[in-house]
């Protein structure tokens, strides 16, 4: 994980007004496992981060994107991917040109 990961998990948690204990209740753990977890001496389980998630009410891909953007990168790839598979052959083709004209612009 990330070096920022601490502070962002602890960011999660002051955004939404949560103290260490109130966060620490909902996860049955203790305080000082959110601490050390804020203070970078502990990395949060997989099991836990989905439970983190859920608390301050994110998508686990949004709050495991927020601590590695690498994985955020592969995340919004796999969105977009996913999205355009749903479309039919029309569709896809007026995603393409809006696409083009949207990188032409940007030039």
């Amino acid at each position: 994980m990330s070096e920022e990961y601490g502070e962002q998990i602890k960011s999660y948690r002051i955004n939404l007004g949560l103290t260490q204990n109130q966060v620490a209740k909902e996860l049955d753990v203790t305080p000082g496992y959110i601490s050390n977890v804020e203070n970078g001496r502990t990395a949060m389980s997989l099991r836990m981060l989905i439970y983190y998630a859920k608390l301050m009410g994110v998508t686990l891909d949004t709050l495991v994107g927020n601590l590695e953007p690498d994985y955020k990168t592969n995340a919004l790839d796999n969105a977009l991917l996913s999205a355009i598979s749903d479309l039919n052959n029309n569709e896809k083709e007026k995603l393409l040109k809006t696409i083009q004209l949207w990188k032409d612009n940007a030039k």
